[in-house]
């Protein structure tokens, strides 16, 4: 989620004195695309923090009908944002294995590489538990460590082997439901049943809503819950997607895509294949959610599309950046160089509102419009501050702090004059 610390020696040489990146080596199309996730993100998330686990994602426990412009928030969310922006990241964090641990035959940097692992590893338990359940970085400290022995693969080997993990996972979620057609009536049934909750199961979801709001312990209690069902399956089962996805990303910065270095007729045809990806997904989840067709594999087709989509949102940056709007895009660029400072405080700022004893309690409350507004006032507050901070330092706080963990002694933090 942070900033990546580019080597300056040559490939297999090891590094004498490492030291993270200075603001001056920064490889901005990298610090956009990031800006642009780091904030995409919240959108999704915020559904997360509004309720308990056990109603995120599902309509029919959400504690507001599902209708009018409410369903229309959650379409918009699930058209334009889910998954787009999160397989952005796990494409980014691929590129910062390497751009840490360099190629493999440098051990100086191995080893760095596999301290700022550790390091993740325990910011994502201490987001995890003592913040907020739905974190990230858990999964990607697990991933990574796969990951991190195929950073000096050829970007052709990347990409074969990262489309087959994450189509194969992406695949099943498309042949599991076509299966279903051809079941034994009564097996469908009971499948189809499945999906809609019971009135005892809506009733336990809105009493944890309550022990959430009411109370610090009730917070941490329902907090714990969502952490275990979540992240157990998660390092998992998810960790292959999120594995190729990473590969992908890293064969793409090894091309020069991610760089901006590629001719303009590349991010042209990136960005109308991705559009296209968006129109199809646009109409599957229209009509799966505001027209009631119920495609049960509609989930697996836009999770094949969804990498088409989120790399047509980058060609977009890149074609900005490269057309001369640098300037006018360098708040998203500062969001982005702050991304994992950003994350965390998205978490912190959005558990204070809805969790009880440290907050406003307001879990199970507050309906899809209403958080909009919180996510949009979030995104002005963090395309203000990070340029802010960024003026006066060379990394966001959060980032220091990981930084110096992960080389082991104080970094410098001011901006050099």
């Amino acid at each position: 989620m942070a900033a990546e610390d580019i080597h300056t020696q040559p490939a297999l040489a090891p590094s004498p004195a490492l030291a993270p990146v200075g603001p001056k080596q920064r490889i901005a199309p990298l610090d956009l695309i990031r800006g642009l996730a780091i904030l995409g993100i919240l959108a999704v998330n915020v559904g997360g923090f509004a309720v308990t686990m056990s109603a995120y994602g599902n309509a029919e426990l959400w504690p507001f009908p599902d209708e009018g412009w409410s369903a229309l928030s959650i379409w918009i969310v699930d058209a334009f944002f889910h998954q787009k922006f999160i397989t952005l990241f796990s494409m980014l964090f691929g590129v910062s294995l390497y751009l840490v641990g360099g190629e493999r035959g440098d051990r100086p940097r191995g080893k760095l590489l596999r301290r700022r692992l550790f390091w993740m590893f325990v910011f994502a338990l201490l987001h995890g538990l003592a913040i907020w359940w739905g974190d990230v970085l858990l999964l990607y400290a697990w991933s990574g460590l796969f990951v991190m022995f195929a950073r000096s693969w050829r970007p052709r080997t990347l990409f074969i082997l990262g489309v087959i993990l994450y189509g194969l996972f992406t695949a099943l979620q498309i042949v599991g439901p076509l299966t279903l057609q051809f079941a034994p009536p009564e097996t469908q049934a009971e499948v189809m049943a499945q999906l809609h909750p019971s009135a005892e199961r809506i009733a336990e979801v809105r009493a944890q809503f309550a022990d959430a709001a009411g109370s610090l312990a009730g917070a941490y209690r329902q907090n714990f819950a969502g952490w275990v069902a979540l992240q157990l399956p998660s390092v998992l089962a998810f960790v292959f997607p999120t594995v190729g996805l990473m590969m992908i990303g890293l064969g793409l910065f090894k091309t020069g895509f991610f760089k901006g270095e590629r001719g303009v007729g590349v991010y042209v045809v990136t960005l109308v294949v991705g559009a296209a990806a968006l129109a199809v997904v646009v109409w599957l989840t229209w009509q799966d959610q505001m027209a009631g067709a119920k495609f049960l594999w509609a989930g697996g087709v836009e999770g094949l599309l969804n990498p088409l989509v989120s790399l047509g949102y980058a060609a977009v940056l890149i074609l900005l950046w490269k057309g001369g709007a640098a300037r006018f895009l360098s708040p998203l660029a500062a969001a982005g160089r702050m991304a994992f400072t950003n994350y965390l405080t998205q978490s912190l700022i959005m558990t204070t509102i809805f969790y009880g004893g440290r907050g406003l309690g307001l879990m199970g409350q507050v309906d899809r419009p209403a958080l909009w507004g919180m996510v949009i006032a979030i995104w002005i507050l963090q395309l203000i501050w990070s340029p802010l901070w960024l003026s006066r330092f060379s990394m966001g706080p959060l980032e220091w702090v990981w930084r110096c963990l992960t080389y082991g002694r104080l970094v410098p933090i001011r901006k050099e004059v």
